[in-house]
């Protein structure tokens, strides 16, 4: 699809585990396994986006591309719009795929997408049930509060970090994928921080504030983000049973 282009923001300095995409998971650097997990979508070109010339190197190695980009970018959707303008691609939709998921699904990539079929919605992005008690009140897990538009699919309402909606029912906890309309993300990272994105720190409320639409396409579980050494170790555990067949995207 040579209308969609794939990209991975990734740099060195993350707080709580410094360095991470090169850290090693069953034989290959976090960032490649994110990598190859794009390119068998098979969706468009996969790019890595980043500010160290080591992650760039490493990518090249393992037969990938790499954007350089600044480094002072606030957030990774100003990175891959940098990035878009970097690889001088004609795409009319850019998908930002976190590079520390390293156990996401390819189909979830397609899914993100499946949105931008209505003409109306200018972002799509992923949802998962929470099944756990203890991530209902987590405020580390982001919840999505949205109106069913279809068949596992939600016009998104309102991100938040408190436990919502009240009432019986389930809850989502959001998945930071994004498939952008490349008219949207150019509108997006020109907006400025919007109050409840500040309040709630979370980037996605700026679309909604100032009216566009996200729509949100529920998927069957949520894939690992590696933000700290335990959840490392965790990734490191599920890749390594997943060579022994078990579904590497298990939580």
């Amino acid at each position: 699809m040579a209308d969609v282009l794939i990209l991975i923001p990734a740099r060195m300095a993350s707080t709580r585990l410094p360095g991470k995409p090169l850290a090693d998971i069953a034989g290959q650097p976090m960032i490649v396994h994110v990598m190859r997990r794009a390119e068998a979508a098979r969706l468009g070109p996969v790019v890595v986006a980043t500010d160290s010339e080591a992650i760039a190197a490493c990518v090249q190695t393992a037969g990938g591309r790499a954007a350089m980009t600044r480094s002072d970018h606030a957030s990774g959707s100003d990175r891959i719009f940098e990035a878009l303008q970097v690889t001088a691609s004609d795409a009319r939709i850019v998908v930002n795929v976190q590079g520390d998921l390293p156990t996401l699904a390819s189909t979830d990539i397609a899914a993100a997408i499946e949105p931008l079929a209505d003409p109306a919605v200018d972002i799509g992005t992923l949802a998962a049930d929470i099944g756990r008690a203890e991530e209902r009140t987590d405020p580390n897990v982001v919840k999505v509060i949205g109106s069913p538009v279809g068949r596992r699919r939600l016009r998104a309402l309102y991100f938040t970090r408190a436990t919502a909606p009240f009432g019986e029912g389930p809850l989502y906890h959001h998945i930071g994928l994004y498939a952008y309309r490349r008219a949207a993300l150019t509108r997006f990272v020109a907006l400025p921080p919007s109050p409840l994105e500040i309040r709630e720190r979370l980037e996605q409320l700026r679309a909604l504030e100032a009216g566009m639409r996200i729509d949100v396409t529920i998927i069957d579980r949520v894939p690992l983000g590696v933000d700290t050494p335990a959840d490392l170790e965790r990734a490191r555990d599920i890749l390594r049973n997943a060579h022994n067949g078990e579904d590497a995207r298990r939580p």
